[in-house]
């Protein structure tokens, strides 16, 4: 079982990681990509999120996601807005902190691993 804190701690030792978390929401980026961030639930079509501090979603390869899920529905899965989309939901109570941790340390890699982000120039209107 992992818990925000736990989190934090695994994010913090990431080298580079930048932490942007607020009280609602945990955040951790790297080179401005985000690789871990509390899943904002919606619990009917069309109605505002929340913060499900819960389930952490994780930068993830697609196909990597697929075995996820396949291999442990309890502890990952995916809702409609995550579909086809490079991330898992992870069940934080249903983790163990070295699970949690190796996935952490390769959506680091995976972020970290693309090229930067290009700044855009600032339109004035």
């Amino acid at each position: 079982m992992v818990d925000s804190a736990q989190v934090y701690k695994l994010a913090a030792v990431l080298p580079g990681a930048v932490d942007d978390s607020t009280p609602d929401r945990l955040i951790f980026s790297i080179r401005e990509r985000g690789f871990a961030w509390t899943f904002m639930q919606r619990d009917t079509p069309k109605q505002k999120r929340w913060p499900n501090r819960d389930v952490l979603a994780v930068s993830c390869p697609l196909d990597h996601k697929e075995l996820l899920i396949e291999a442990a529905p309890d502890i990952f899965f995916e809702d409609a807005h995550y579909r086809g989309y490079p991330a898992v939901l992870v069940r934080l109570p249903a983790i163990s902190a070295d699970e949690l941790a190796n996935l952490l340390t390769k959506a680091h890699a995976m972020q970290l691993s693309k090229p930067p982000k290009r700044k855009r120039p600032r339109q004035d209107t």
